[in-house]
């Protein structure tokens, strides 16, 4: 992540943007119970919207720099921070009853890379668990703000099915323009089927 970009993400403006933005559609969009998944949480914003309203958090972050001073940050709190790959962690099966990805999955080197965090995700989840997660568009200014970084965005086209091949169902996308959704984002939710679940795989507005 480019220095210019990771000092936003630490801001009190994202701060800010956060709860004005993303937690009004959080608060909506899922359940998450009581033990949550954070994939690549970097400076810890949005791992501070979460461990307000869940039981239990446990983020993943690649980087040990940002890993360690998340560690120091929420040492003593409702937060484990873990420094590794989310994608492939020792995590047991069936733990979480949510997992979330902020603004990060772009992030990810390859397409395949992104579809193996699906699958660990999926796995770790308990069955009826919620993925719930948000993405950046391949927008001219979204380009430029990951100048000298990782920017490999998702396709809002194929993501429906990247999904239901890494085992979810009941899958919700919401594109750039969708109402209150941001022209820059992409939005979405995804279930771990159970042998209760019926399968429905796929609703989009666009």
């Amino acid at each position: 992540m480019n220095k210019s970009h990771l000092i936003y993400l630490a801001s009190p403006a994202w701060a800010q943007a956060l709860r004005a933005d993303l937690l009004p559609w959080l608060e909506t969009v899922a359940d998450l119970g009581d033990d949550v998944l954070e994939v690549g949480p970097g400076p810890g914003l949005t791992t501070d919207l979460l461990r307000e309203r869940v039981t239990a958090v446990t983020a993943v972050e690649i980087d040990p720099t940002l890993a360690a001073a998340l560690t120091v940050r929420l040492a003593g709190t409702n937060v484990e921070v873990i420094q590794g790959d989310a994608s492939a962690t020792d995590l047991p099966d069936d733990r979480f009853s949510a997992a979330t990805c902020f603004s990060m999955l772009h992030h990810i080197p390859t397409r395949q890379e992104q579809d193996r965090l699906f699958r660990e995700i999926h796995r770790v989840l308990r069955p009826d668990g919620v993925l719930v997660a948000v993405d950046s568009l391949d927008t001219e200014p979204i380009r430029q703000a990951h100048i000298d970084d990782v920017f490999v965005p998702l396709d809002a086209e194929t993501l429906g099915t990247r999904l239901e091949q890494a085992g979810f169902c009941d899958i919700t996308i919401v594109r750039a323009g969708e109402f209150p959704i941001r022209g820059d984002q992409i939005r979405f939710t995804a279930r771990k089927p159970s042998s209760q679940t019926p399968r429905i795989l796929r609703s989009e507005a666009t």
